[in-house]
């Protein structure tokens, strides 16, 4: 997108702007500018003059986006409305993704339910490949009757998810103990609805309800203050550390207190599975990143 013509600008506007205008990429709002449908022969549309977008399944098949720019490092944001009533067996996934065997990569996954039951939230951070750092949560609301907005700041420090700004999960760069962080992969946002009754919905045990198709998933307000990645550089590498850390605080965020708390209480109320207490699945010890630190 073009910049903003600075000639009418006060001073102090004009300094944040000289400071501030090469790194941050804030979308205006216009999903053509920011995603390209992928596939889905036409179950995927953009509505209402860029301002919403919707994904649709049906039993040929279900669709599916990407961002057109690349991110190293950033703050997304995009609010979803979910399949509403029976969603068993569908999935509605949104994500950051390298490409390549050893990919990196952070999700958001919303597994569907029978009418009455809530959805489940699967989260999972990737990094050179390995992922299995699965933790889900149930939502505090329902997530098919509004938009609700579903965060990832990813930093050089952390990765943290949020729901509606409230953070659920946290994910640390733990390299100093050996645990792989995703650092140097620039990733796109993707975004699909597809049919996973083989497990998504207790185990595979409920299958979809053909009868009920298509389903459809509603998308808006995406956002994206972040490192852009073109041609083998980041729109962040003209900047000196100093005035990068400043910007917007993301790109040095972390949890304060009231936001930790906020947390806990998420995963006190609200989560149902983490791979960090599951002592089954790893005989031989739990990651090192779960006993480095309680949130990762």
């Amino acid at each position: 997108m073009a910049s903003p013509s600075t000639s009418n600008l006060s001073p102090k506007l004009l300094l944040l702007s000289l400071l501030f205008g090469s790194f941050v990429v804030a979308s205006v709002g216009n999903l053509y500018q920011d995603l390209d449908i992928t596939w889905g022969d036409g179950r995927a549309k953009i509505l209402d003059n860029g301002q919403l977008l919707t994904l649709s399944l049906d039993k040929a098949s279900g669709s599916g986006f990407q961002s057109q720019d690349e991110y190293l490092f950033g703050k997304i944001d995009m609010q979803l409305k979910l399949v509403p009533g029976n969603s068993a067996g569908t999935v509605t996934a949104y994500y950051l993704s390298s490409q390549g065997p050893t990919h990196d990569e952070i999700d958001f996954e919303f597994l569907g339910n029978l009418s009455g039951d809530p959805y489940i939230l699967h989260t999972n951070v990737f990094s050179q490949g390995k992922g299995n750092r699965e933790q889900q949560f149930y939502l505090w609301f329902d997530p098919t009757a509004d938009f609700h907005t579903y965060s990832v700041l990813w930093n050089p420090q952390r990765i943290i998810f949020s729901v509606d700004g409230t953070p659920i999960r946290e994910f640390k760069n733990s390299e100093s103990i050996g645990v792989p962080y995703p650092k140097n992969q620039p990733m796109r946002i993707y975004s699909s609805l597809w049919n996973a009754d083989d497990w998504a919905t207790r185990g595979g045990l409920v299958k979809t309800d053909w009868s009920l198709a298509p389903f459809t998933a509603s998308y808006r307000n995406f956002n994206a203050n972040a490192c852009v990645w073109s041609s083998g550089s980041s729109s962040c590498s003209s900047n000196s550390p100093s005035s990068t850390s400043t910007n917007g605080g993301w790109y040095s965020q972390e949890l304060d207190s009231t936001s930790q708390e906020r947390m806990k209480w998420v995963q006190k109320n609200y989560m149902i599975y983490n791979y960090c207490t599951d002592t089954k699945r790893f005989p031989q010890g739990l990651p090192l990143e779960c006993t480095a630190t309680t949130t990762s």
